[in-house]
This record gives C-alpha cells, sequence and structure tokens, in this order.
C-alpha cells in the first residue's frame, strides 16, 4: 500500500515563506508528475503547481515567480518553495502523483498566512 505524507504547513506573517514537502512510499511506483494543489474554505480544490518526471513544471498564474516545484533525483519527493506569502494563499495543500497505475492523494497540510 502507497501513500504521500505531507509535510512543512504553518502560520506564517504575509511576506513571509514556507517549504512544503511531500514523499511517496510504499507502493507507488511509475510517477510520471507530482503536483500540489491547495483548497480554501468554501472553494474548489486548484492546481497550485505541477512537475513532469523529466523536469517540465508549470504554475498557476496566481503564485507564478513566488513559488517553486521540485523534484528529487529518486523521483520521490516533490518540495514547494514558497516565498513571498499573501494572505490568499491561505488554504490547505495537497500533494498529488500522476503514475503509470493511476493517481494518489497526500491528506494535506494546512497553510495560514495572516496580514
Amino acid at each position: 500500500q502507497g501513500q504521500l505524507v505531507e509535510s512543512g504547513g504553518g502560520l506564517v506573517q504575509a511576506g513571509g515563506s514556507l517549504r512544503l514537502s511531500c514523499v511517496a512510499s510504499g507502493n507507488i511506483f511509475r510517477i510520471d508528475a507530482m503536483a500540489w494543489y491547495r483548497q480554501a474554505p468554501g472553494k474548489q480544490r486548484e492546481l497550485v503547481a505541477r512537475i513532469t518526471f523529466y523536469g517540465i513544471t508549470n504554475y498557476a498564474d496566481s503564485v507564478k515567480g513566488r513559488f517553486t516545484i521540485s523534484m528529487n533525483n529518486a523521483k520521490n519527493t516533490v518540495d514547494l518553495q514558497m516565498n513571498s506569502l499573501e494572505p490568499e494563499d491561505t488554504a490547505v495543500y495537497y500533494c498529488n502523483t500522476e503514475t503509470t497505475f493511476g493517481g494518489y492523494w497526500g491528506q494535506g497540510t494546512r497553510v495560514t498566512v495572516s496580514s
């Protein structure tokens, strides 16, 4: 059985930084891409950033230039460096992994940005 475990969330002042990490373990193989999504109360879950096995990245317009997604050499960990955080970034952030055999979701880590 595989799982994704997120860490790094917390409370930060506007303008501050956080680094989220997600580690895939267990029966998760053939990872094609990993991504971070977020969901604020009363809103739909949205894609924040995505990175493929080959290092191709894409970002939501709202975070472009502030967030950076990266994957380790083993292709089982994805990080999200979040700089210049804004109150609008407040949400639960979820790790997602795309594999040949389907997708997986983490349980989420909460990010709160105070003004």
